[in-house]
């Protein structure tokens, strides 16, 4: 094999490795704080702002304004649990529940627990093509 195509299939795999890394930031795994730091009021438009997060996981409209909401969250670590010490209540050693159509059906098992991470609000002028403030916090 040439060592200019050893050259490009390298290439090639590190730009799939930048854009899986790009995605979980688009997905919504997390904001990224350097793309926060891009925002400027007044002048950053609202395509900028979809390249930069995706679509927002919440809308709010009102007369004046129309606001984004961009959150991220990470997993909640896991409770210590020493059966020796505690013992789950009865209703939660049964493997059924009775639902709000009050029918018996099976519990299911949690995998994991989120917490929030950080939260991006963005308020765009009426026109909603422009920034007009935004705020970032993080958990």
């Amino acid at each position: 094999m040439s060592l200019s195509r050893r050259l490009f299939q390298g290439l090639v795999l590190l730009g799939m490795l930048l854009c899986l890394l790009a995605w979980r930031d688009i997905s919504g795994n997390t904001i990224n704080p350097r793309y926060v730091a891009r925002i400027q009021d007044g002048k950053t438009t609202k395509n900028e702002i979809m390249v930069m997060f995706g679509e927002p996981q919440e809308i709010k409209r009102t007369d004046n304004t129309i606001t984004y909401i961009y959150r991220s969250f990470k997993d909640a670590p896991a409770l210590p649990y020493d059966p020796k010490k505690r013992q789950p209540n009865p209703q939660s050693t049964t493997p059924y529940l009775v639902d709000e159509e009050k029918k018996v059906r099976k519990v299911q098992d949690k995998t994991e627990g989120k917490i929030p991470r950080s939260t991006l609000v963005i308020y765009f002028k009426p026109d909603g093509q422009t920034v007009t403030g935004h705020e970032y916090t993080e958990h």
